[in-house]
């Protein structure tokens, strides 16, 4: 009864609130239960306070990493997803007071116990699928098959799941559109856009929202002298964990603008395509999730920023 009372003062008070709750509702994932939405929706405007630089219809940093930790906390209690102690803690302490009725109880094994740095999803019957999220993501698309799960077979690495990308492709047949439209309006692409407004309005209009992740151009390793001492960024964006795109600049903001125009540079070819493609992570070559267009690649693909199959980037959200 406890928990249905603070479920109805939530609804009441985004009753009270229509742009709120239109706006807190469009991060809900398109695989989520209502028991689910409603738990992670306290979870946000519980901890909204603690990040002052969230404000309704305006993306930052803050918001993502907001929006990630709730995934986090909801992919822990409805799934049973392990994290690094740090973000245990962290998530531990933010959904403090959020009672979650008839929640699943997860069973963990010795190994999962020994296993530091993996993360077992026990799925239950009230889960569709194991989400996984890296240090800023947000939600997951309107794009999965009803019915069908997707599970990890136990002895599988870290990385996205063999389906994945059949699974992302009609979300991203559908951003293709959006873009198009936007482009034609806007006069074709060209130097003096905004590509990340133009980027981002594509992505809410189609219920999502993009993941921008920044690294200080100093702190990456491997850099050639030239440009080891250099002061300035390099931002990573993803959509649904999708890679699509990286940039540098002399801040954060320039950095998200080069890294928004290499992500539309996609969208020029008649297609667009999700595929599971390897590429350097931390010195180590994994598969990621990359959006890519028909043309032919005579050079690698960047070094990533972020990686959202496993759980050392979350341990960097949580400080």
């Amino acid at each position: 009864m406890a928990e249905e009372r603070r479920g109805d003062d939530v609804s009441e008070y985004l009753n009270q609130n229509p742009e709120l709750a239109q706006w807190v509702d469009s991060f809900r994932s398109y695989c989520e239960s209502n028991k689910q939405w409603s738990a992670r929706r306290e979870f946000i405007l519980r901890n909204m306070e603690a990040f002052p630089t969230v404000k309704p219809g305006a993306p930052s940093s803050s918001l993502d990493r907001l929006l990630s930790l709730s995934m986090v906390w909801a992919n822990h209690i409805f799934l049973g997803c392990s994290y690094p102690q740090a973000v245990m803690d962290k998530i531990k302490e933010m959904g403090e007071g959020i009672n979650v009725q008839d929640a699943p109880v997860h069973k963990m094994t010795k190994e999962d116990g020994a296993a530091k740095g993996k993360r077992s999803c026990a799925a239950d019957e009230d889960t569709e699928s194991c989400v996984k999220r890296p240090k800023n993501a947000p939600n997951e698309p309107d794009s999965r098959p009803a019915g069908r799960a997707a599970t990890r077979p136990g002895s599988q690495k870290c990385g996205p799941l063999p389906q994945a990308p059949a699974e992302h492709q009609p979300f991203f047949n559908r951003l293709y559109k959006a873009v198009a439209w936007k482009l034609v309006s806007a006069g074709g692409f060209g130097p003096n856009l905004d590509h990340f407004e133009i980027l981002r309005s594509c992505v809410e209009s189609c219920k999502q929202t993009l993941t921008c992740v920044f690294v200080p151009l100093k702190d990456i390793t491997g850099l050639p002298a030239s440009r080891a001492q250099k002061e300035g960024h390099v931002c990573e964006i993803r959509c649904q964990t999708v890679y699509m795109g990286t940039g540098y600049g002399r801040d954060e903001p320039a950095a998200r603008a080069m890294a928004s125009k290499e992500a539309l540079k996609v969208f020029q070819g008649r297609k667009v395509m999700v595929k599971i493609c390897r590429r350097r992570y931390k010195g180590k070559d994994v598969e990621d999730l990359m959006l890519l267009d028909e043309q032919p690649r005579s050079q690698g693909f960047p070094p990533a920023l972020s990686y959202p199959f496993q759980d050392e980037q979350l341990e960097q959200g949580s400080a």
